[in-house]
């Protein structure tokens, strides 16, 4: 699978969908959950103000957002994977029905522009084909002034003790977990996608170039994952 191939990442997370999360918990540790977190935190989501996740597949950070304001209400999920879609749709019909889920693309979100106050994503823009389109989407949605928190692995360029470390990891621990469930070679793609995404310099002057007034770049969990922060 070529990294930056739409068609084929989205039938990869349809793929991956009924394990994604039990997945993520072992593969991170149940760390995942903390750097989202963490990037609540940072954002200070408030009730009231309206916001958006993007490439929010099975819907754990949009509800954890409704958890953190309380509320569930203008809130909107959007991803291209309609199976993972459907697990975010039920997750959330119980206790946050107020979450509208949108099956849509990253790259060309059918929205009206300046009407967000907020925007996140988790584990999306590297899987994006073209993370400059992605980013200028982001910010044409976004208020003026509004926020935005973008959280991910990190890349590193040249050699490093982190960058080897997150090699070995994904080598010899996800990908051998990841093919008892019979999908080694699904989960291989991170190794891939990591190949060409920018380091958080890069990030930064690529949210600039779109039009964010700031940008910033925070690591997180020894270095190995990254929350791009911007203001529109």
């Amino acid at each position: 699978m070529r990294p930056g191939n739409t068609k084929a990442i989205e039938e990869m997370f349809n793929s991956i969908s009924s394990k994604y999360d039990f997945l993520n918990d072992i593969f991170s540790f149940g760390l995942h959950r903390f750097w989202k977190s963490r990037l609540l935190d940072i954002l200070n989501p408030i009730s009231g103000e309206k916001w958006i996740d993007i490439c929010c597949g099975t819907g754990d950070m949009s509800i954890l957002l409704a958890r953190y304001m309380k509320n569930s209400e203008n809130i909107i999920g959007i991803d291209s994977a309609s199976q993972s879609l459907l697990i975010a749709r039920e997750r959330s019909k119980q206790n946050y029905s107020s979450i509208e889920w949108i099956n849509g693309d990253a790259l060309e979100i059918n929205l009206a522009s300046h009407q967000f106050d907020g925007l996140l994503m988790a584990y999306g823009l590297r899987n994006l084909s073209n993370y400059n389109l992605g980013l200028r989407e982001a910010f044409r949605i976004l208020k003026p002034g509004g926020r935005a928190g973008i959280l991910d692995f990190r890349s590193f360029e040249g050699f490093s003790i982190q960058g080897l470390f997150q090699k070995i990891y994904l080598s010899f621990y996800v990908v051998p977990i990841a093919s008892l469930f019979g999908l080694g070679k699904e989960y291989s793609y991170i190794k891939k996608s990591l190949v060409n995404f920018p380091s958080g310099e890069k990030q930064i002057h690529l949210a600039l170039s779109a039009g964010f007034k700031k940008a910033k770049y925070k690591t997180l969990a020894m270095g190995q994952m990254g929350i791009l922060l911007l203001e529109a």
